[in-house]
């Protein structure tokens, strides 16, 4: 990494640069935030578009460096999204559409890009209280999946995520448009299946997962008694015993037609919804 780059401490004085060069360190770094590796090495990752920055700014996310296109300059939001970078100590860089669009790999590329320090909740402070619903993800593999399940979960008032054993990288550049900038709203955790075990017999939840030989239909369970824990099984193999055998219930969505299974995203967002419905029944003393 470049020392532009990765020295964006406290101390740091925020700068604008103009870059029109792929073979510009910076944006070397930049373009390699792609890869798993270099967002793991650095704790940062790619946003595309002023809507995701303004969110994560907003909510207050650090920004290490936003990138703008020329054709943006002068754009208000834009201008704005600028001077607040620079306040924080961060980089501004103003870029020819040739680099952003390389820095995307797009060819019609959005013309904000902010990069943001990663951000991950830690599974022993997460303490569900009363009304809240979290979803438990093991082994979740396709990007599109896990950000559409992010997006949905803040739709649904979840109150986050908790990505257990090898998952894949929430701040992929592939999951983060997923999310529509949900990312920025949706706490994340992760943990082992061994970590996840041991917590939930300390946090006080009701486990409830969807599983193919689950004998309950998902909309006779009551989830109102305590926190709930949804959890789900990867694509293709679905919850392994180590975690089904621990649920508090297990679920089944019944399905009509050809198809013998939903989506993970899917089945999510409908256990998500019906979940609310329950909370919301309660609310209003039903």
């Amino acid at each position: 990494m470049s020392k532009d780059f990765h020295d964006q401490g406290p101390r740091r004085v925020g700068q604008v640069k103009e870059v029109t060069s792929l073979a510009n360190p910076i944006i070397k770094d930049i373009k390699a935030l792609t890869n798993k590796k270099s967002r793991e090495e650095s704790g940062t990752f790619l946003a595309e578009g002023l809507k995701l920055v303004i969110d994560a700014i907003e909510l207050g996310w650090t920004i290490r460096t936003l990138v703008y296109a020329k054709a943006a300059k002068g754009k208000p939001l834009v201008e704005q999204m600028a001077a607040r970078t620079v306040a924080s100590g961060g980089l501004v860089l103003e870029v020819s559409e040739k680099v952003i669009a390389a820095i995307t790999r797009r060819d019609n590329p959005q013309m904000v890009v902010g990069i943001f320090e990663q951000r991950w909740a830690p599974l022993k402070g997460i303490r569900p209280q009363e009304g809240e619903t979290w979803v438990a993800l093991d082994r979740v593999r396709d990007p599109g999946n896990l950000g559409t399940i992010i997006r949905t979960a803040d739709a649904a008032g979840a109150s986050g995520i908790i990505l257990i054993g090898e998952t894949t990288d929430p701040f992929s550049l592939e999951t983060v448009r997923a999310t529509m900038g949900s990312v920025f709203a949706v706490p994340v955790a992760r943990a082992t299946p061994e970590e996840f075990l041991a917590w939930r017999k300390s946090a006080g939840v009701s486990i409830v997962a969807t599983h193919l030989a689950g004998a309950v239909d998902y909309r006779t369970i009551d989830y109102r008694k305590k926190p709930t824990v949804l959890l789900m099984g990867n694509e293709q193999s679905g919850l392994p015993d180590q975690l089904a055998r621990e649920a508090d219930a297990l679920a089944r969505i019944p399905q009509q037609g050809r198809a013998d299974s939903l989506n993970l995203a899917v089945a999510t967002a409908v256990m998500l919804f019906e979940a609310r419905r329950h909370l919301l029944s309660l609310a209003e003393g039903k």
